[in-house]
């Protein structure tokens, strides 16, 4: 059974992440700050149908220190790492002018720093294992401008050229990496995008739809699995159009 990390795994699209590859027949170790009934709930129901293959590792990737030992941990309870599925993340909305400087130093340690230190070391031991998939969740703010979202976009930006970086540099010893850029999805981060917010996204998508965590899920399921063996240093978007 291969292993693939997804972060950001106790609730959301890491959640239904985690779900989506366990069905497929990965071992998961989600990793996340703390757990909840969602994800008590999920790893009980997959328990009966996938024995083993739903665990839970309590950890807060801010703590940038404890990573790679963090991965020595993961390797040696549960063997070779196969995929990384970098989905944690946070996001603050409002002006760039009037956003606290510690919300600009959270998106970029929580988005950007603490994924690109636990790739360094998850990359190095496939290195050793001859091979694995690492799927960077970016996000369609990198490459079209929202107002009010200019801090979170840039972290998403920067996820965009270290995926394509990376895949440069390790494509050579069998690792793929390549990003996934979802549009607005309904989950506990996009919250606030209600009534005529929400509608507008909609209106613009062409279509007229928001994705589902599930679609982003079978993206990513994808480039984990046989037939993306060789696609690497791209950007999936899956936004129902909405940069089309």
């Amino acid at each position: 059974m291969l292993n693939v990390i997804v972060t950001g795994g106790s609730r959301g699209l890491g959640l239904g992440t985690a779900l989506r590859l366990v069905c497929a027949g990965y071992r998961v170790i989600a990793i996340a700050r703390n757990s909840n009934s969602k994800l008590a709930e999920a790893m009980h129901e997959s328990e009966a149908a996938h024995p083993g293959a739903f665990q839970f590792v309590q950890f807060d990737l801010t703590e940038i220190s404890g990573i790679q030992g963090l991965v020595r941990g993961l390797r040696k309870e549960f063997g070779p790492i196969y995929g990384l599925v970098n989905n944690a993340g946070i996001s603050f909305d409002g002006p760039l002018a009037m956003m606290p400087v510690t919300h600009i130093e959270q998106l970029i340690q929580t988005n950007t720093l603490s994924p690109i230190v636990l790739t360094k070391y998850v990359t190095r031991a496939m290195m050793a294992d001859g091979g694995g998939r690492v799927v960077n969740i970016s996000s369609i703010t990198a490459v079209t401008g929202y107002s009010g979202l200019v801090a979170y976009g840039a972290t998403k930006s920067a996820v965009i050229g270290f995926t394509r970086a990376l895949a440069r540099e390790v494509g050579c010893m069998g690792i793929n990496v390549n990003a996934v850029a979802p549009g607005f999805v309904e989950t506990d981060m996009t919250v606030g995008l209600k009534g005529e917010n929400l509608q507008r996204i909609t209106r613009r998508s062409a279509l007229r739809r928001l994705p589902e965590v599930g679609d982003i899920a079978t993206a990513i399921e994808f480039l984990m699995g046989p037939g993306a063996k060789n696609i690497t240093g791209t950007v999936l978007t899956v936004d129902a159009g909405n940069t089309a």
